[in-house]
């Protein structure tokens, strides 16, 4: 039986996983967040913030390829798995997602779960 503090993620189906392209980001919408889904050539799938916390850019604009992106103002490195960027305390919000029966899921953490990870916390401070 679950605990009743436990925090469990929302899961949004995002859609028909044909639309994403190898290598092309995709932005949605989701609880008021912009999150940036990106398919490698190799058919992984990462789901991250949308918005560089650099220079606020629109990472799903930007080149990806090799499991990172590249902010499209700066030339920010990103690795889309950790989140972690080229910088000290520079790093991404990322979400779990994956295809199922042809769609697109993805998990929205909620309550203390959406809390950043402790090397990380400066930027949204």
């Amino acid at each position: 039986m679950a605990n009743q503090d436990e925090v469990r993620p929302l899961t949004f189906n995002l859609g028909s996983a044909e639309k994403l392209s190898d290598g092309i980001g995709h932005c949605f919408v989701v609880c008021g967040e912009e999150i940036a889904i990106f398919r490698q050539r190799d058919g992984r799938i990462f789901a991250v913030q949308n918005r560089c916390p650099h220079k606020n850019g629109p990472l799903s604009e930007g080149i990806s390829g090799d499991g990172k992106v590249v902010c499209p103002l700066h030339s920010h490195k990103f690795d889309l798995s950790s989140g972690k960027g080229g910088e000290p305390r520079e790093c991404l919000k990322t979400y779990a997602v994956r295809v199922f029966n042809g769609e697109i899921l993805l998990s929205f953490p909620t309550g203390d779960a959406a809390a950043p990870e402790p090397e990380c916390a400066a930027r949204h401070a």
